[in-house]
Order: structure tokens, then C-alpha cells, then sequence
């Protein structure tokens, strides 16, 4: 604990001194430039902010302040060495990432009012302008929230330009300079074309900031996601039972993710990877043992550890060895967490001679534990899925009953105790399951049979 401590104490200092060493730079580079000295004051409260509201590390910072650079950099390149007007800066776009790449109405907002703040104080620009930028920053931000299409990224880049005319009426109520052509070079063809400039500039670069920041979009989630990958193509063909588990598992979490405010489409994506493990040893899953034997009847309790356990780790490098990001392969260790293989840890009581002592932890998964909400809600859906299909009669109540009770023994075991699920959230997700697994075995009508022995139809579907 005491080393944990004075890490934290070390990595404090090394960020304050970091931070203090930018700030330095940072009006140093503003004096000679001749920028308002205020620039440098306004970011370093701007990033105390960040961190008293616990959304900003020292990483993140520098994430966002490239960003802030470069449409700092934009901006004095467009006043100083062009003739271009200046509302054609496109300003927005930067909300508009930040809103893509980070997944946060708030800090979006930040961002918008801060690259708003620092493109007006270059350019000399008055209490308009800033307005103007930033309204224009907002509307971009709240349309691109949860985007998944270039489409949704296209209309928000005309949203802003609606905007931007609108505050340009609004601040100059007289119609008669809207005849003036060069009023309208300046301000209204620039501000109507600035949205839709934003929209491609954000479409352009989105896939550079991914890789910078080594984060993932909607856009990087739904490529991760879709079905036609190799390694998914050949999880359907070589462990059929293993590729249909992972689409029933798939659909429960994204509809609990869904139901709790989580990152639906994360939690899919995961879902789809969690099992990639199975590949190597397909045979050894009882959901690909269709058509032969079970394999473990024939090896030693301890040997059925090894492979169970083995398909963690082969998972783990195969999805590395096919460079799926590390939140994707996040949900292959953390989907079982630190649970008990319970029933190759029966069958090895059973088969132990007299005073032979089994360990309970070497038939336990080495985890870590979920960490995150959407790997939490991939393992009890796992847990929960696998436990459902061995029913013999999935009627409602039994579904129910089956649900509650893995998902209260995931609970007591601990596995849930490393992720930020709150009680509401995990009865959220139970009655989800419940539902959804309910549509899943509903029961069908019986047909009666024809006199002479043939259906008289086909049962609904």
C-alpha cells in the first residue's frame, strides 16, 4: 500500500511539473507571437477544471491540446498568410471530435467554448464571433452524440451553418446588409459553408485522432463488429455452436447495455470476440459437440481444467495476433472474470481419494475481474445464456428463477465487485435477460395431425 502511495505522490509531482514546464512554453510562445497572455492563464484553468471533475488525465490533457493546437495553428495561418475571411475557420469540428472521439457531452462542451475562446482572441474578434463559433460548437456536439453514419455527421455539418446565419441575423438585425456582396464574401457565404467545411474535416481526420488516442468510435465499433471479419468467418465455421453462442450473448448484452445507459455497441462488438478462444479446441465445448462425444469423459478432471482454461490465454493472442484493439480484448479475460469452473471442480471432489485435498482456486479463471459495466454485463450474460440452454423445460418461470439465480451468484462471488454497477442497474439487466430469453424459447402451437398422418401446417416461428 505505502509503495501505491508514494506511485501517486510521484506520478502527481511529475504531472505538475509537466504541466507548470507547458504552461511556461505556452506564454512564452504567446509573448513572442504577440497573443494575449491570457491564452495560457485560460488553459490552465481550463485543464484544473478537467481535473477537479475528475475527467481529465495528464494523458487526456495532451489529447486535447493537440487539438486546441491545431486549430490555433489553423486559425493564425488563415489571418496571417491568407486573405480568406476568417469565419470559414472551422471551428465546430473540433467540439464535433471531441464529442466522437471521447463519447462526452460535457467535455464537448468545454472544447467548444474553449477553441470558440482562443480562434476569437487570435483573430481580435468580438463577443459575437465567440458567440457565433460556439453555439455553432454545440449544435455539432449534440448531433453527432451516438453517431454511427457519415449521414448523421453531414446534417450536423448543416445544422452548424443554419446556426451560424441565425446568430449572424441575430447580431446584425439590419436585412440591408445582406445586399452588400462584400458584407456577404465575409460573413454569410463563409458561416453558411463553415458547418458542412467542419463535417468533412471531422470525416477526414477522424480515423487519425482514433489511432493517436488509441480510442474507438461508433464508426471503429460497427468495422470491429461486422460479421464478415476473418477471424469471425472462421469462428462460424470451425465452432459453429461457440459463433452462435456469441450472437445470443451478443444480443443479450447490447439490450442490457442499452437498458442501463452503457455503451451498447462496445458491449456488442465485445460480445462477438469474448469466446475466440474456443477456435483452437472447438471440440472440447459442449456447444460444438453436436454430432460426437464429449471429449472430457475420456481425460482426467485436471487435464479439463487445462483446456477450459487454456481458451482464455489462446484468445488473448489470437486477438492480438489479429490486432483487435485492447478494449476488445479486454472482454475475453474479463467475461469470466475470477469464476469457479464448477462443474469439472465437482467432477475432481468426486474422483479424489481419501484425504487428497482439490484447491478451489486452481479451477478458478485467473480473471482480473470485470472492470468495466459492459464487460460485466457480457460475463452474466455469458453465464446467464449458458445456463438458460441446458434447461430441459425453458418455460418463463424457470427462465427467471435461472437468470436471478446466476446473476445472485455472480453477486455474492464477488465478480462484480471491481465495475461500477450499481443494484439498480444489475435488476435492470436481469429483467432484460428475462425478457429477451423468454421471446428467445416462447413456445409454439402444436398442430394437429391430418388423418392420414400429415401436419396440416408448420408451426409459426
Amino acid at each position: 500500500m505505502l509503495t501505491n502511495f508514494n506511485e501517486g505522490v510521484r506520478n502527481n509531482i511529475v504531472s505538475i511539473l509537466l504541466t507548470a514546464a507547458l504552461v511556461i512554453v505556452l506564454t512564452v510562445f504567446c509573448y513572442f507571437v504577440n497573443y494575449s497572455l491570457l491564452i495560457p492563464f485560460f488553459l490552465l484553468f481550463l485543464g484544473l477544471h478537467l481535473k477537479c471533475c475528475n475527467k481529465g488525465t495528464f494523458k487526456s490533457f495532451l489529447n486535447l491540446g493537440l487539438l486546441l493546437t491545431l486549430i490555433m495553428f489553423t486559425a493564425h495561418i488563415i489571418s496571417e498568410y491568407t486573405a480568406w475571411p476568417s469565419y470559414y475557420i472551422p471551428v465546430a469540428g473540433i467540439a464535433m471530435l471531441t464529442m466522437l472521439l471521447f463519447n462526452d457531452l460535457h467535455l464537448s462542451f468545454l472544447m467548444g467554448l474553449a477553441s470558440s475562446v482562443l480562434v476569437s482572441i487570435i483573430l481580435h474578434g468580438d463577443f459575437g464571433m465567440l458567440l457565433t463559433f460556439f453555439l455553432g460548437s454545440l449544435g455539432g456536439s449534440y448531433l453527432v452524440r451516438d453517431a454511427r453514419t457519415r449521414d448523421q455527421i453531414i446534417s450536423a455539418g448543416l445544422f452548424i451553418g443554419v446556426i451560424h446565419l441565425v446568430c449572424l441575423i441575430l447580431i446584425n438585425p439590419n436585412f440591408a446588409l445582406f445586399l452588400d456582396q462584400e458584407f456577404n464574401r465575409n460573413y454569410l457565404y463563409p458561416l453558411a459553408a463553415n458547418g458542412f467545411i467542419s463535417a468533412l474535416l471531422v470525416m477526414a481526420t477522424l480515423k487519425i485522432f482514433e489511432h493517436l488516442f488509441h480510442v474507438l468510435t461508433n464508426f471503429s465499433l460497427l468495422e470491429i463488429a461486422d460479421s464478415n471479419r476473418p477471424i469471425l468467418r472462421r469462428m462460424a465455421l470451425e465452432a459453429p455452436g461457440t459463433w452462435q453462442h456469441s450472437l445470443t450473448v451478443s444480443q443479450l448484452s447490447e439490450a442490457a447495455a442499452d437498458a442501463i445507459g452503457a455503451n451498447a455497441l462496445l458491449t456488442r462488438a465485445g460480445a462477438y470476440y469474448h469466446d475466440i478462444g474456443k477456435i483452437a479446441k472447438s471440440a472440447y465445448f459442449t456447444e460444438n459437440q453436436m454430432y460426437t462425444d464429449n471429449k472430457h469423459d475420456k481425460i482426467e478432471p485436471s487435464m479439463s481444467r487445462l483446456v477450459i482454461l487454456n481458451h482464455v490465454k489462446e484468445g488473448i493472442e489470437l486477438a492480438k495476433k489479429n490486432k483487435l484493439h485492447p478494449i476488445i480484448i479486454d472482454f475475453i479475460p474479463q467475461h469470466h472474470g475470477t469464476s469457479l469452473i464448477y462443474y469439472f471442480y465437482q467432477k475432481a471432489l468426486e474422483a479424489t481419494d481419501d484425504g487428497e485435498v482439490i484447491s478451489e482456486e486452481n479451477f478458478r479463471y485467473p480473471g482480473p475481474k470485470p472492470q468495466t459495466k459492459e464487460t460485466a454485463i457480457t460475463l452474466l450474460a455469458d453465464s446467464v445464456e449458458g445456463a438458460t440452454r441446458a434447461l430441459d423445460d425453458p418455460t418463463p418461470p424457470r427462465i427467471e428463477e435461472t437468470v436471478k439465480k446466476i446473476v445472485n451468484n455472480k453477486f455474492i462471488d464477488g465478480q462484480l465487485d471491481e465495475c461500477n454497477l450499481t443494484l439498480k442497474e444489475i435488476d435492470r439487466i436481469s429483467s432484460t435477460f428475462i425478457r429477451i430469453l423468454g421471446a428467445m424459447y416462447h413456445t409454439r402451437i402444436k398442430y394437429p395431425e391430418k388423418k392420414n398422418g400429415g401436419p396440416t401446417g408448420s408451426p409459426s416461428s
